[in-house]
């Protein structure tokens, strides 16, 4: 469990991470590189990309507070965390994971 503003802090501690407005999110970018996280404070959920196999792990975690994202996006991996049901641990683990992915690889930016 986390709040909006210890998940923005904890997303920015990566190195070479910068946050912007994104629609009515905040969204968490490695710098010159894609998004890896966003944040929607009034519902106290981020959405955060994953591989498949990541995603599907997290999921069997807890399917009422880590999910995919309803729509297409959830298809490429885009999975939604509730920050008032998902403890810190596991949020950082997958933080961690977004952020070296995108990291790693230098794929085109979100459209």
């Amino acid at each position: 469990m986390i709040t909006p503003e210890s998940f923005a802090k904890l997303a920015l501690s990566f190195p070479g991470t910068e946050s912007a407005p994104h629609f009515d999110r905040t969204a968490f970018k490695v710098v010159k590189k894609r998004i890896f996280a966003t944040l929607h404070e009034k519902s106290q959920t981020a959405n955060l990309v994953l591989t498949l196999d990541e995603q599907n792990a997290f999921c069997e975690f807890d399917p009422n507070a880590i999910y995919p994202v309803p729509n297409k996006w959830g298809e490429k991996g885009w999975t939604t965390f509730d920050l008032q049901k998902v403890p810190k641990e596991v949020l950082f683990e997958a933080l961690n994971s977004a952020y070296s992915d995108v990291n790693k690889h230098n794929r085109k930016p979100n459209p």
